[in-house]
C-alpha cells in the first residue's frame, strides 16, 4: 500500500535522471503530502481486510524492482514523445512487445495451444477478452496523451488519486465506514491538490508578467549624440563659413 501511494516521489527522482527535469520545491512538497494522505487512507481501509501481513526479503526486492521499472517506464515514454511520436505509435510498440513476451512465456510453459483451445471452447471468454482489449486500448490512448502533454509526474499523481477515489466510492456505494485516519488522509490529499493548483497559477502569472514587461531600448538620438561628440573631439565638426572671406 505504501509503495503504491508513494510512486510520485520515485517518478520525480527518475525524471531528473532520465529526462534531466528540474522540479520546484512546492512540487516535491505536494508530492509528499499526496503520498502521505493516500497512504493514510489506504492503510485505514485495508487494515480490517488484511489484519496480518508477512514481509519477506524477496518481496522487498520485487517491490523495489517494480517501483524502479514503473518510474523508469513513464519517464522514458515521456522522453520518447519529444521525437514527435504519436500515442498510437507508442501503444503499438508497447503492445507488440507485450504480445511477444506473453507468447514466449506461454510457449515456454507449454500452455499456448491449451489457451487457444480454451478460447475456442468458450466463446463467451473470447468476447470478454476482446471487450477488455478494446477498453484497455482506449485507456492507453488517454494514458499516453496525458504523459505526452503533462509529463510522467502528473500522470502518476492521477493514477495514485484514482486508487483512493475508487476505494472512497466503494465506501459510499457499499456502506463501508471511513475511519478518522482515512478522513484525515483525504483532507491532506485535497489540501495538497489545492496547494499544487495555487502554486502553478502563481508561477503562470509571474511568467506572464515577465513576458509582458517591455524592454527599454536606447533612444536613437542618443547614439547620434555620442557620434557627434566623437567627431567634435577629433576636429571634424563642420563650422559655418565666416563672412570675412566673402563666401
Amino acid at each position: 500500500v505504501l509503495a503504491k501511494a508513494s510512486k510520485v516521489i520515485p517518478v520525480m527522482l527518475m525524471g531528473k535522471i532520465v529526462s534531466r527535469k528540474s522540479y520546484e520545491y512546492w512540487e516535491y512538497f505536494t508530492a509528499v503530502l499526496i503520498s502521505v494522505g493516500v497512504s493514510m487512507f489506504l492503510l485505514s481501509s485495508s487494515t480490517a481486510k488484511h489484519p496480518s501481513t508477512v514481509t519477506t526479503f524477496s518481496g522487498v526486492i520485487i517491490l523495489g524492482g517494480y517501483i524502479v521499472f514503473d518510474s523508469f517506464t513513464s519517464n522514458w515514454q515521456d522522453n520518447l514523445f519529444k521525437y514527435k511520436m504519436s500515442s498510437v505509435q507508442m501503444m503499438f510498440g508497447v503492445n507488440l512487445f507485450s504480445c511477444l513476451f506473453t507468447v514466449g512465456s506461454l510457449l515456454e510453459q507449454g500452455a499456448f495451444f491449451d489457451s487457444l483451445a480454451f478460447m475456442t471452447r468458450h466463446s463467451e471468454f473470447a468476447f470478454h477478452a476482446v471487450l477488455l482489449s478494446v477498453c484497455s486500448a482506449c485507456g492507453q490512448l488517454f494514458i499516453f496523451y496525458t504523459i505526452s502533454q503533462f509529463g510522467a509526474a502528473v500522470f502518476t499523481i492521477i493514477m495514485t488519486l484514482r486508487q483512493a477515489i475508487a476505494i472512497l466510492l466503494s465506501c459510499f456505494l457499499y456502506g463501508h465506514a471511513v475511519t478518522l485516519v482515512g478522513g484525515l488522509g483525504v483532507a491532506v490529499v485535497f489540501l495538497a491538490l489545492f496547494l499544487r493548483i495555487y502554486a502553478r497559477s502563481r508561477v503562470k502569472k509571474s511568467n506572464k508578467r515577465a513576458a509582458q514587461t517591455p524592454v527599454q531600448k536606447e533612444p536613437h538620438f542618443r547614439g547620434l549624440f555620442v557620434c557627434f561628440c566623437s567627431l567634435q573631439n577629433c576636429g571634424f565638426v563642420l563650422r559655418k563659413p565666416s563672412s570675412e572671406h566673402g563666401l
